[in-house]
């Protein structure tokens, strides 16, 4: 079975990917593919080059994060081009290593994907965890962790599909607006469920 794991900014996505891991499942995280594919040497940072110019490099030939940030930022058709050659390459590299679980003889594998349900990517997965919280806590937890301020919070937040959709379209849903513990015993539960564990 293939587990999409989704969520939104501040929704604590990250506890239960690692509740996961500590009950034996592989995560496959896509923003750490995303960092993988645009590594020296990678055919997307070749790609990222040809259309956006050597200046979005460092001295040492690492990308510029900072830089094609600022160039794409607000630019939405260069966004696009840059999605158009990450994108891809990134759920090439989580299929790959999905595969390479499988054939290790792992039975369970999570994909954990922030933009799951809003680039309708569910067809790569079997079933779909959504990590909720309500708005309040996500702002107060967001706010908390950048420290950014409150209208900074709320418009990162507007930019992002709203959980409350995310949570009708899930199969599953971990509430994570209590304690870690409590968190991580919907999660043992859910695995019981699914008979994973």
């Amino acid at each position: 079975m293939v587990i999409g794991l989704t969520g939104g900014i501040a929704s604590g996505k990250s506890l239960v990917a690692d509740a996961l891991r500590e009950q034996g499942l592989p995560v496959i995280d896509a923003d750490v593919i995303s960092r993988e594919v645009v590594e020296p040497g990678e055919p997307a940072l070749e790609q990222i080059i040809e259309h956006f110019g050597p200046e979005i490099l460092q001295f040492d030939g690492t990308l510029d994060r900072k830089k094609l940030g600022s160039v794409i930022f607000n630019d939405t058709e260069k966004r696009q081009v840059l999605n158009q050659i990450i994108h891809p390459a990134v759920r090439q590299r989580m299929m790959t290593k999905r595969d390479d679980l499988v054939r290790e003889g792992n039975e369970h594998v999570v994909l954990d994907i922030p933009l799951l349900l809003e680039n309708n990517l569910n067809f790569l997965v079997d079933r779909v965890i959504v990590v909720y919280v309500n708005e309040a806590i996500q702002k107060r937890r967001l706010v908390e962790r950048d420290g950014r301020g409150e209208e900074d919070a709320a418009a990162r937040i507007k930019s992002q599909m709203p959980l409350k959709e995310k949570r009708d379209l899930a199969d599953a849903v971990i509430d994570n607006s209590g304690t870690e513990q409590e968190t991580k015993t919907q999660v043992n539960e859910l695995l019981h469920q699914w008979k994973i564990k």
